[in-house]
């Protein structure tokens, strides 16, 4: 059987589609669908079970880092150093462990918040209609459509009876869809194909029958999940960085090891095994082994702190990664929007045009005229529209009880199409079927909506009499007025005033806002309500009805332009619907015009060469009609500008540019399996707000991996330093092995995984984001390094050279202290590269407090306890003499708060 499962079926006729797929009206007879499910497979995408436990375990290995510290471990048991040995494998164990745990409840949470999704689909077989399991369903079958299915495989459409989709998942379309069977273009873009159904969308009005012409891989859907399959995973932009910093830790270790060694096994005759030693001592210090484990502390701190803001974090290393980027292609619907239609706009035969609140579904919301509350109990023609939308409707508003976590008692449930959704929600604010004689009213009969008669009708008992209840398209239900409503009554509708109507109509719709008609007629009827009774209307009003901004967004995208962060509408929406939304939320200021970038682009006008691309996304910021290859070309270019991307979806259309950005961020409650799947961030609340606080934790990140990498390097700089003119002056060691791995260990180990809790100071949002390639370490710290090692280095050389004369165990115990107490003060400084610790509250991080006196405590424990003192190799200091050598050692302060007064002109105080 030759079934051409890619075939443009959108563009030949119904007929000639049911004939290529070698499908029968009547439907397939089971034997025949046996056959072709041997033939064609499961109606199901190739499923992943996630990443297998024992390999993200082994993926914690991978960092250069860390391949590093197993060459330290090798090299110190080689020496017959077990207690190095065991000290570096505890530290890669705990960095593994720390990353693993993260990643997998993340995993944990992932797999508890995808959806089942519906698993039958009803078909014609052996000629009567069945229900069987979705994965049954073989090209060919003929599939029956109603209401609230959710569509089990591509198909072309037979026969339609007011069939609505909603594609928005797949298309980014956030109107439910007319379908008709009719053929269209054969370039038509997926959501201008009309006559087809599609794979995971879903029917929310009337019923069809379609002939399924593609299952699976062959999807819509299934070509997306196949194109991401063949995505090569890439390492991560922070990955990146950390193995850069390896190498250049690695091979400043290495240099230093040499020069130690050859100094003072070549040129000052020290012992072969105690040179040894203490060279490999130097170069497990150096490397250093606790920075890996301090990055995962910092990154956990990071992942947990925006869990509690409600982003996920399932790739451990895009916590840092959110601070990085520089620019937000964000999806609208769903993300930026609600993906929930409501009322916004009312204009009346009155005059009068209403503004309406509320959020969603809520249906609690304020009516306002000119900025001034509009009562409307006090105003018939306003009380009447309302009426209308409630009875002339067949949408459904039920409450559920949320748990006790959320802020609101209850939350409305809702069913029925999205657009009569949006007009009841406005009744129910209104509260008009509380009020009398609108809870005397009944419905006799209703007419379903009509795609040719373009209205729904319903006829009421008001109690007064029978009336007919119309909504439907603007301009239809004008043609069939003859009267508009006013507070003294009905009054003739002339051409002044159907002109006035035109013109608000027009305006709404330049504001992208679907517009529909609501009108009404006395009558004699009461039951079989037809087509022909629907004339000579009262005309009531119009009601504007938008997908509106999710809460908080135009404050968060306000928030982003202050950082330096550019963001981007990238849709599968209508044009004019996208323009709109971005200018009401302030991605666009509506002052622009067109010149020599358009406001906004489809992906129609996207189709040119790379040049001419680039220059458009760089310098366009709404993309709309935009098709999943047209959104990972987006992506694509814009990250081989220097550029850190962040992409944000709920559909399946938007996952493969999810899976190509740097930072995927799919929604939780909305989003697809695929979308979560293809993502680094999952979204609990679907809130554009939360990316924004995520980038802002995301900086304070990125920051604390630098403050903690830049203070092991200078203190580990300094001993190199200090080393090295020790020896090459001809004196004994300045420290034995066991007290350098002490002081790396204990002091720095302590005071590094404080400074990893180290807050954001304020200022994070109100500069630009760091480029994508700058490196952790820069040559612009250079000369604060070299500042800071240099008074380190002095006042451990004199303490050694003062205490030397009382013996080398003496000199090294002085230079002890010095060179672990002006590293504890020194993380003072690092807690800001750019703020005066005074500023920041010198004692205002607790954690850095505990570390620096527990560090203190030891540190005079280990020269105060015999024991350990004689294991350490030192000599007991009276107190008077350890006290004077920490306060000079609080010099190092000052000297960095001259450096940062000096070079960014900040106050002290």
């Amino acid at each position: 059987m030759d079934i051409d499962q890619k075939h443009p079926y959108h563009s030949i006729s119904s007929k000639e589609a049911l004939e290529k797929v070698s499908g029968k009206p009547e439907g397939l007879s089971s034997e025949e669908a046996q056959k072709r499910q041997e033939e064609f497979g499961k109606n199901k995408l190739e499923e992943k079970g996630g990443m297998n436990p024992l390999v993200l375990f082994l993926k914690q290995f991978k960092d250069f880092l860390i391949l590093i510290l197993f060459v330290a471990a090798g090299v110190a048991w080689w020496a017959d150093q077990m207690a190095d040995v065991y000290i570096i494998v505890a530290v890669i164990l705990f960095n593994a462990i720390m990353g693993f745990t993260q990643e997998y409840k993340a995993e944990k949470a992932i797999k508890a918040i995808k959806s089942l999704g519906q698993k039958h689909a009803f078909v014609l077989r052996d000629g009567e209609e069945r229900e069987i399991s979705s994965e049954d369903v073989v090209p060919g079958d003929i599939v029956i459509l109603k209401e609230g299915n959710t569509i089990p495989a591509d198909g072309r459409l037979l026969e339609t009876k007011e069939l609505r989709t909603a594609e928005a998942s797949l298309t980014g379309e956030s109107m439910p869809v007319d379908k008709n069977p009719n053929a269209v273009e054969e370039d038509a873009a997926i959501g201008d194909r009309f006559g087809m159904v599609w794979k995971s969308t879903n029917v929310v009005n009337g019923r069809g029958k379609a002939v399924v012409t593609a299952i699976a891989g062959n999807t819509e859907i299934g070509k997306i999940a196949t194109s991401m399959d063949k995505m090569e995973m890439q390492d991560s932009n922070f990955r990146k960085k950390t193995n850069l910093l390896g190498k250049q830790m690695a091979v400043i270790a290495i240099i230093t090891a040499v020069i130690i060694f050859s100094l003072g096994y070549w040129l000052q005759d020290y012992e072969f095994r105690e040179i040894l030693l203490v060279t490999i001592a130097v170069l497990v210090s150096t490397i250093p082994e606790g920075l890996p484990a301090v990055i995962s502390i910092v990154l956990a701190i990071g992942a947990n702190s925006m869990a509690k803001q409600k982003a996920l974090i399932r790739e451990f290393t895009a916590t840092e990664m959110m601070g990085s980027v520089s620019v937000i292609l964000a999806d609208k619907t769903g993300t930026i929007t609600q993906s929930i239609l409501v009322v916004k706009k009312i204009f009346t035969g009155s005059g009068k045009e209403i503004t309406v609140s509320g959020t969603g579904y809520q249906l609690e919301g304020k009516f306002t005229e000119n900025s001034e509350e509009f009562h409307l109990k006090e105003n018939p023609v306003e009380r009447k529209l309302s009426a209308i939308a409630a009875f002339c409707n067949d949408a459904h508003i039920t409450r559920r009880k949320k748990d006790k976590t959320e802020e609101h008692d209850e939350e409305p449930g809702v069913t029925g199409d999205p657009t009569e959704v949006a007009m009841l929600v406005l009744s129910k604010k209104s509260k008009i079927k509380e009020k009398e004689p609108y809870t005397q009213y009944k419905l006799l009969d209703d007419l379903p909506f009509k795609s040719e008669q373009k209205f729904r009708a319903s006829l009421v008992d008001t109690g007064e009499g029978p009336e007919i209840f119309v909504i439907g398209a603007p301009e239809r239900i004008l043609a069939l007025s003859k009267e508009y409503l006013t507070p003294e009554g009905p009054q003739k509708l002339h051409k002044e005033k159907k002109k006035e109507i035109r013109e608000k109509m027009d305006n709404y719709a330049d504001q992208a806002l679907r517009v529909l008609a609501l009108g009404y007629k006395k009558t004699e009827k009461k039951a079989d309500l037809s087509h022909d009774d629907i004339e000579n209307l009262t005309w009531v009003g119009i009601t504007g009805i938008i997908d509106p901004p999710a809460k908080g967004v135009p404050e968060a995208i306000e928030e982003c332009k202050t950082a330096g962060i550019r963001v981007v509408m990238v849709t599968g929406d209508h044009k004019k619907t996208a323009t709109a939304i971005a200018r009401e939320i302030g991605i666009l200021t509506g002052e622009e015009k067109e010149g020599e970038y358009p406001v906004s682009l489809t992906t129609k006008e996207l189709d040119v060469e790379d040049e001419k691309f680039d220059r458009y996304v760089e310098n366009v910021n709404i993309f709309a009609r935009m098709n999943p290859d047209t959104k990972l070309r987006i992506a694509e270019r814009l990250q081989t500008k220097d550029t850190l991307i962040a992409m944000t979806g709920d559909g399946v259309n938007d996952a493969p540019a999810l899976k190509r950005a740097d930072v995927g961020i799919a929604m939780g409650k909305r989003g697809t399996d695929v979308a979560k799947d293809a993502a680094e961030i999952v979204l609990q609340d679907d809130n554009f707000s939360s990316i924004v606080n995520a980038i802002r934790e995301g900086r304070t990140v990125f920051n604390n991996v630098k403050i903690t990498s830049y203070f092991l390097l200078t203190t580990n700089f300094a001993f190199a330093i200090a080393f090295i003119f020790g020896m090459s002056i001809g004196w004994p060691l300045l420290f034995t092995a066991a007290q350098i791995l002490y002081v790396n260990l204990i002091t720095d180990g302590i005071m590094d995984v404080a400074l990893a809790t180290e807050q954001g100071h304020g200022d994070s949002m109100h500069h630009p984001p760091v480029k994508k390639s700058e490196k952790i370490l820069k040559w612009d710290i250079l000369p604060y390094l070299l500042l800071v090692s240099a008074v380190m280095v002095t006042l451990t050389l004199l303490s050694f050279q003062y205490y030397l004369p009382q013996g080398e165990v003496m000199a090294r115990t002085g230079a002890f202290i010095i060179v672990s107490t002006t590293q504890l003060f020194n993380a003072y400084n690092m807690r800001s590269l750019r703020l005066s610790v005074f500023k920041i509250g010198m004692l205002s991080n607790h954690w850095v407090n505990i570390a620096f006196i527990v560090a203190i405590i030891l540190q005079v424990l280990v020269i105060k306890i015999p024991f350990l003192r004689d294991f350490m190799g030192f000599e007991d200091l009276p107190y008077t003499h350890i006290l004077i050598m920490m306060a000079l050692s609080s010099l190092i302060v000052g000297v960095g708060e001259l450096y940062k007064y000096l070079k960014f002109k900040k106050d002290l105080f």
